[in-house]
């Protein structure tokens, strides 16, 4: 306990001396929320990797892989980065070239007044506070092992250091600490695999001694079972706001592009670890352990204290900066789009950043009361992305590429697959979930925007192309 316990000080000190300097610095809402649009490679790159590596990757990932295998990677990570390849090779410039600060601010640059409401609550709500949710009970775990504490008070430990952390330094202190982090992260996963696989044999032992459904990488209701999870999964992350947020605080359009393929290369082969270490785990690990505790548990039975301690860190690293990311894409959602919006357009530059710190705390503490009702990070997860990207992937990609599609038609798209995915669970109908989400998104942007006319407010333009901002101004 005792390395713990120096670790963690000097792990948590570093973090909050970060922020405190970050504090003094950042002088502009602008600074705090998307750090003055001016980020250079490495740390973007930097972020990219830490902030997907939070407590999906560590604990879920190593989870999944110890309850179904292999698969998981193919059908959960693999395609997730995919997907987050696609956005940055295709969409990185053009977004950067918008100059945001968040996905719904896309939707009231195009279509105007308060059309940004919607994905802007989505966001914070559907997507941030269950996801920062998930930061906060990996945390908990690692203190239950360390230090024995019950989730109950390692949840509400780490929403302290959360909220010191993100009110002090903002985005400025977690893009710098990411950067940094993602070293401690990468050399955390392969200190432990290395480790796991030496421990059960090598691969020659392990993919002997393993069944062929953990190894394979179709899962067990065949290839239509596995493309029907990927898509409940991997069109998320084209309207993923933490990754937009790396695109728009990138220096220009150039460092967006390369730092985002480069980041999101690396994770997609790191993300193979954990389901690796899953895997492995299934050769010692009583199999009846609940899928969320086979991290920790491997980590602290395999390893010496010195070295457990440090993968720990490592840990906390990406649960922390995840958090983080996760609680200032809300703050960012409902400061930019809902107060300055709704409440006060003419906000001075002191009174949003004031603001944003003040949503911090709320989104950070919705995500505590959250945590209490989470029981299985996969799931938790994996509805999150479904709902979000349900309702945002299509009418996203109609602003991009189609001008044609007004405002009505995208509201409706939103709205009405909002609806179909939230009742289709009672329906008992034999269709997947995700399947008829999207199908039902795209006819509905696509008919409503047909029969319906473009409002005054909209600015009817290819977003791929155009600034929409300029149009809007008359520039």
């Amino acid at each position: 306990m005792a390395w713990y316990i120096l670790y963690f000080t000097l792990y948590f000190g570093a973090m909050i001396g970060v922020a405190w300097y970050y504090f003094f610095k950042i002088k502009t809402y602008e600074d705090y929320m998307i750090s003055s649009w001016s980020t250079g490679f490495w740390r973007i790159t930097g972020t990219i990797i830490s902030t997907n590596a939070g407590a999906a990757v560590f604990i879920g990932w190593v989870g999944l892989g110890f309850t179904v295998g292999l698969s998981g990677f193919v059908q959960f990570a693999m395609v997730a980065y995919i997907f987050s390849l696609i956005l940055v090779i295709f969409f990185a410039k053009p977004l950067r070239r918008q100059k945001l600060f968040t996905l719904a601010d896309l939707f009231t640059s195009r279509f105007g007044g308060k059309a940004g409401i919607i994905p802007s609550i989505l966001s914070a709500f559907i997507y941030s506070v269950p996801t920062l949710a998930l930061q906060l009970i990996g945390m908990s775990t690692v203190f239950t092992i360390a230090f024995d504490w019950n989730q109950a008070t390692g949840m509400i430990v780490g929403t302290v250091l959360i909220l010191a952390f993100s009110i002090l330094g903002g985005l400025p202190a977690t893009i710098i600490t990411d950067a940094v982090q993602s070293i401690l992260i990468l050399l955390g996963l392969i200190v432990l695999s290395v480790t796991i696989v030496m421990h059960v044999g090598g691969f020659g032992a392990l993919i002997e001694n393993t069944e062929w459904e953990f190894l394979s990488p179709i899962n067990v209701d065949g290839i239509s079972g596995t493309l029907l999870y990927a898509l409940s999964v991997g069109p998320f992350y084209l309207v993923w706001q933490s990754t937009w947020q790396r695109i728009f605080a990138a220096k220009d359009e150039k460092t967006a592009l390369r730092a985002g393929i480069t980041g999101h290369v690396i994770v997609m082969v790191i993300s193979f670890l954990p389901f690796l270490i899953g895997v492995s785990a299934r050769q010692f690990v009583d199999l009846s352990m609940e899928q969320d505790l086979v991290f920790s548990y491997v980590t602290n039975e395999l390893l010496p204290a010195p070295v457990a301690g440090l993968i720990f860190v490592a840990l906390l690293a990406a649960l922390m900066t995840g958090a983080t990311s996760f609680n200032l894409q809300g703050a960012s959602n409902l400061t930019r789009d809902m107060y300055q919006v709704l409440f006060n357009p003419k906000a001075s530059n002191k009174q949003l950043l004031r603001v944003s710190r003040i949503t911090v705390i709320f989104i950070t503490l919705l995500g505590l009361g959250a945590a209490f009702f989470i029981t299985n990070i996969n799931d938790a997860y994996r509805w999150a992305l479904m709902v979000n990207g349900v309702m945002l992937v299509f009418p996203f990609l109609a602003i991009m590429f189609w001008p044609r599609v007004t405002k009505k038609g995208a509201i409706t798209s939103m709205l009405g697959s909002l609806i179909v995915v939230l009742i289709y669970p009672y329906l008992g109908l034999p269709f997947d979930q995700a399947l008829v989400g999207y199908t039902l998104s795209f006819l509905l942007v696509v008919i409503v925007s047909l029969l319906t006319k473009h409002d005054a407010s909209e600015v009817p333009m290819a977003a791929i192309k155009y600034k929409l901002d300029d149009y809007r101004k008359g520039e």
